[in-house]
């Protein structure tokens, strides 16, 4: 139904391209350099729409194009948990994320002309304990450098540690799909 909107992706995340196919889109990618800095107050929700937004807001939006952008946030405890430095940076979180539960935030900003459309998804994932030696595995094997909170539920992290999550599946992918379907439809008037 919504396949012959002309999309520009802004985002060079494979798995958001991946999800945006599944939905029968069709879509071009763009990529702009943004800073993704953020005031330290907002909550993780807030900071996932503020990045999702600066994205945006680096676009200047034909008429008939919609822009989509979005950000991904995982929060342990209130700690945000982004993308990893190194291989130590990543197998710091990923001790952090051993045995816990914590929740992933994406923000997605929507344009379509002068329409501005913001909005964001949570989900409660739940990890079993993790040895060192799985981390080590699944750093060396899986590389999950591009991924907040240095993993991706899609590949080995997902299938055997992630016990159960609560909320959206996609969206800790990156991209809460079913809201953005929605939010689709509405701008174009479905």
């Amino acid at each position: 139904m919504l396949k012959h909107l002309p999309i520009i992706l802004a985002s060079k995340s494979p798995r958001r391209q991946e999800l945006l196919t599944l939905m029968g889109l069709n879509f071009k990618v763009e990529l702009k350099d943004v800073d993704e800095s953020y005031p330290e107050e907002l909550s993780p929700a807030a900071i996932a729409v503020y990045i999702s937004e600066k994205k945006a807001k680096a676009f200047s939006a034909d008429k008939n194009e919609i822009i989509i952008t979005a950000d991904t946030i995982v929060a342990l405890n209130g700690e945000i948990l982004g993308k990893p430095n190194d291989k130590a940076h990543a197998q710091e979180m990923l001790r952090k994320l051993s045995g816990q539960k914590h929740e992933v935030f994406t923000g997605v900003t929507i344009v379509k002309g002068n329409k501005i459309e913001s909005f964001f998804d949570s989900t409660v994932v739940y990890c079993r304990i993790v040895t060192e030696q799985e981390i080590n595995f699944y750093i060396d094997n899986y590389h999950p450098f591009d991924k907040a909170g240095s993993y991706g539920v899609q590949d080995w992290w997902g299938n055997t540690v992630v016990q159960r999550i609560e909320g959206s599946y996609t969206n800790v992918m990156g991209l809460p799909t079913e809201k953005l379907y929605r939010a689709l439809e509405n701008l174009v008037g479905l």
